[in-house]
């Protein structure tokens, strides 16, 4: 099982005022601003500890507060909001130094205006209709990145989008600290899968090396037949397997080897505290099988991972694995195959030999072993099903030499029109969205990828807060798009990103 990415994860509440209103005042903010953290701590939406923070008067209170939360690698955002009037000169040299995501919490204690009874002292109190605005004019003037929460905290499309927030911002703090393993190289002259290592450090923190696929056969050769033996009993409760590959049957053996495999990846990937994983069918050393079903099991458990050495694609499963955690719905390698064309019935058929995870649905996915006609390998084992109807997101990462790119496409997953027999591997179907021909084109003028992550747990708006917290170019094709305005997007994307960082 997935280990909670949450657990021991907190986000800042910092309130904002001045020693403006005196010691009588102050007690009144801090008092309420409690209540609004702790209406956030108890949100279900929001899957991180809110902590309070005393409110900040000052600008040294509010630099060494700063330097505090990006001390601590427990601390993964902050969340400010301006109680009654905070002078946002004093926050230039914080926000200077910050470190960590940012929301903006735009609302106030009262739900209504006290009409009868409102006066100046009042007013006094609550100002963060214009407290809040000042803090906005220093944020633009400074160009720092953050999300914007307007509204009351009873309201639970605001708890909501907090808690969206919140976990890009757990999907930051874990690419900032990722490691992936590679086995093998990219595939032989394929460009959109690989791109610049170095830069990804830069610019996400993440660490991609590569082993020998040998190591990992060594390791696969070294394991016990009694943790074969524990696993197969696992298998069994929860899969349909194929007779033959069951104990006793004809291929009972290629079972066992790859639960061998499941064994010595997850130790080898345990041992370099590694949370993604590539390999390749073209550099599989002394592997004797693909290892699609111990890739399949090791998604299920939240390890990223990329087919034919693709790493940008790993590491944004691992991503959308720790941003959807506990959530419905899961988060797939997936890769565009056939297309449905019938007018009025336009589909995406979307599979990758054996590598598609079991996250995608809560039926009992099927065991079986078929030959497979790449590799040069003996036939692999796979878990066989279709992904469950849903909405989801379809995300691909590009790097684009000055710059990488997320492109993000809304969906809904429909399912095949009839059974397929016939194709013996996990499946996902899919409408895009606002219609084919318009996603596709879009897809196509993006330049973006077609290894992808296929998640059926987030919503659009946590892509979108990660491309903000991460400082990264998110193109979106969803249900409000056009090829001319998604084109001119590109264009001025293009502008904006070179002058952005730099000629």
């Amino acid at each position: 099982m997935m280990k909670n990415p949450f657990e021991g994860k907190e986000i800042w509440f910092l309130t904002g005022s001045q020693g403006l209103y005196g010691p009588e005042v102050l007690d009144q903010v801090r008092d309420q601003s409690k209540q609004i953290a702790g209406a956030l701590e108890e949100a279900q939406d929001i899957p991180v500890k809110v902590v309070w923070k005393p409110v900040l008067t000052d600008a040294d209170n509010i630099l060494e507060t700063v330097r505090q939360a990006n001390a601590s690698q427990n601390v993964i955002g902050v969340i400010a909001w301006m109680h009654t009037f905070s002078p946002a000169r004093m926050w230039i040299r914080g926000l200077d130094a910050l470190q960590r995501p940012l929301l903006h919490l735009h609302t106030q204690l009262a739900l209504q205006v006290p009409w009868s009874t409102i006066d100046m002292d009042y007013m006094n109190l609550n100002q963060a209709a214009h407290g809040d605005r000042e803090f906005g004019y220093i944020l633009t003037r400074m160009g720092v990145p953050r999300v914007s929460v307007v509204g009351h905290v009873s309201n639970p499309k605001v708890l909501h989008r907090v808690g969206v927030w919140s976990r890009a911002a757990a999907g930051w703090h874990e690419i900032n600290t990722m490691k992936m393993v590679r086995f093998g190289d990219n595939m032989r002259n394929v460009a959109v899968t690989d791109g610049n290592k170095t830069e990804a450090a830069i610019r996400f923190g993440v660490a991609v090396n590569t082993w020998s696929v040998n190591e990992l056969a060594e390791a696969v050769d070294a394991v016990s037949e009694d943790k074969v033996d524990s696993l197969v009993e696992e298998y069994k409760g929860l899969y349909e397997i194929q007779p033959e590959l069951l104990p006793g049957g004809d291929r009972h053996d290629s079972l066992r080897y790859a639960a061998k495999q499941e064994v010595a990846l997850r130790g080898f990937l345990e041992s370099e505290d590694a949370t993604a994983f590539t390999d390749t069918f073209e550099d599989l050393g002394a592997l004797k099988q693909l290892p699609g079903f111990a890739v399949q099991r090791l998604m299920s458990d939240g390890y990223g991972f990329g087919a034919e050495g693709d790493w940008k694609t790993g590491i944004l499963i691992r991503v959308a694995k720790v941003m959807g955690y506990g959530l419905p719905g899961g988060a797939s390698l997936m890769e565009d195959y056939c297309y449905g064309l019938e007018e009025g019935n336009k589909k995406i058929l979307g599979a990758h030999m054996l590598e598609i995870c079991p996250s995608l649905t809560e039926k009992k996915p099927r065991m079986e072993i078929h030959p497979l006609g790449i590799g040069d390998r003996e036939d692999p084992v796979r878990l066989v099903f279709d992904a469950d109807p849903t909405e989801g997101t379809v995300v691909a990462m590009s790097d684009l030499r000055d710059r990488f790119r997320l492109t993000a496409n809304v969906v809904k997953v429909t399912g095949p029109d009839e059974p397929m027999p016939n194709l013996p591997v996990a499946r996902a179907v899919w409408e895009p969205a606002p219609d084919f021909e318009t996603s596709a084109t879009c897809w196509l003028a993006a330049g973006a990828a077609h290894h992808t992550v296929l998640s059926t747990a987030l919503e659009l708006d946590t892509w979108r807060d990660f491309a903000k917290i991460a400082g990264v170019e998110l193109a979106v094709i969803d249900e409000d798009t056009t090829v001319h305005s998604f084109e001119d997007s590109l264009a001025w994307n293009a502008v904006y990103y070179r002058v952005n960082t730099g000629i």
